[in-house]
């Protein structure tokens, strides 16, 4: 290198062609290979953060949302319930605003109707269960004295009662859990309007909402997705009628029974079986069977017993022939994977999932069922449970064994000295 005339710096000449670079300076030591930093290391760790955090706010936005995403579930759902009404409306020249409103009012209109009725009785028959409860009362210490040989008086129990610890205690939980109990009552409320609001825009903009899924789609996937939605319409009201006609079936069978017992608010007690044991799945029969059986235990005590047993006959006469029949057509699934869809959705979303999970579940296997490729079944005897073991039950090798029979009779008839066969047998027979 040599010093330029101006500057008085160095000024490093290319090297020669084939000549090696130049190495470090004088009293340097060289660096060991692979001790520098990959360019793309850090690049990589900045990546590798970002989608931590990405991660990290995606999970948490999640868990803050669930409660509304679950809304917008219950209130998709309940659109599609109400779609073939408003569609019908909407055909017959109703604007779809209109039409989703009127049903709604239907809705609402009915759901007060029959709460307050229910609400009255309830009242009613709580006054005269606490009325009568010292009568109840004193024919059960009347029976244990009788039968046990004992003393024992309405009034010392009535003052055991009065002055005992646990009472006072529920008294005083019970006092501070008024906020709580109006809390969730004004929750409930707020969430009952949010899932009517939903459901109403979903199902008075139906067309516009699935111009705007199809339009970000392709041709071939738009067809998939109406065709998806038209299932999941269909099944999700088929589902609601096929309940809502057991549901009167079972009201009126029980407003019968009722009427013949002479059991009070005959009509509302009916109801409320029909509503509670068809749209409450597992357990709506057993909800639903115990208020009329308390009430009809103020009239008579063996009128429980009997409203007892019709509800279990009632149950089976539903369960193995009304429901079959009824379902068919609508969400024609197996009991099995009724029950275990219900379960599965009662562990994930709870209350909410147990009602929605078998519509979905119909229309998840009602898809499908158009792009799944089915054959034709064979006729083997073990199709139909039965396990072949003789030469001529078709089951496997029976054909050969069959042939080996056959072949070894006219090895046995063609023997020196047998018979020869009558009417001209030949082998070929």
């Amino acid at each position: 290198m040599a010093p330029t005339e101006e500057t008085g710096q160095a000024v490093q000449h290319p090297s020669a062609p084939g000549t090696p670079p130049p190495g470090p300076p004088a009293g340097e030591a060289a660096p060991p290979p692979g001790s520098r930093m990959p360019r793309w290391l850090p690049r990589a760790m900045l990546l590798a953060l970002a989608l931590i955090a990405l991660f990290q706010l995606g999970s948490w936005a999640f868990h803050e949302l669930t409660g509304l995403l679950i809304n917008i579930l219950i209130a998709f759902f309940l659109a599609l319930a109400i779609e073939p009404a408003v569609s019908w409306m909407a055909a017959r020249g109703v604007r779809r605003g209109l039409g989703t409103f009127l049903v709604f009012l239907g809705v609402l209109i009915a759901t007060a109707g029959f709460v307050t009725l229910l609400g009255s009785m309830l009242a009613g028959q709580i006054i005269k269960i606490v009325e009568d409860f010292p009568q109840y009362l004193d024919s059960v210490i009347n029976w244990v004295n009788t039968h046990f040989h004992t003393e024992l008086r309405r009034v010392d129990i009535q003052e055991g009662l009065l002055r005992s610890d646990w009472l006072r205690t529920y008294v005083q939980n019970s006092a501070t859990g008024v906020l709580d109990v109006s809390t969730q009552v004004l929750g409930g409320l707020f969430q009952l309007l949010t899932i009517m609001l939903f459901s109403f825009y979903f199902a008075a903009d139906g067309p516009r909402l699935r111009r705007t899924i199809c339009s970000v789609l392709p041709p071939a996937r738009q067809a998939e997705v109406l065709r998806a939605w038209e299932i999941a319409v269909n099944k999700t009201g088929g589902y609601l009628y096929s309940r809502g006609l057991m549901a009167l079936v079972s009201g009126m069978a029980h407003y019968v029974l009722l009427e013949i017992l002479e059991v009070p608010y005959a009509p509302a007690l009916a109801v409320w079986v029909g509503l509670v044991s068809q749209f409450i799945p597992t357990i709506g029969t057993y909800l639903a069977g115990a208020l009329p059986m308390l009430i009809a235990f103020t009239v008579d005590p063996w009128y429980a017993l009997w409203v007892l047993i019709f509800v279990v006959i009632y149950q089976q006469f539903e369960n193995y022939v009304l429901q079959p029949k009824l379902t068919s057509r609508t969400v024609d699934i197996h009991p099995a994977v009724a029950f275990g869809s219900v379960v599965m959705g009662t562990a994930l979303l709870g209350a909410v999932g147990a009602l929605i999970a078998i519509p979905a579940v119909a229309t998840l296997q009602a898809f499908l069922g158009a792009y799944v490729k089915r054959y034709d079944v064979t006729d083997d005897p073990r199709v139909h449970g039965h396990r072949g073991t003789g030469p001529g039950d078709g089951g496997p090798g029976s054909g050969e064994r069959r042939t080996l029979v056959v072949r070894a009779r006219h090895l046995w008839a063609r023997r020196p000295g047998s018979a020869r066969p009558r009417g001209g047998d030949t082998e070929d027979s």
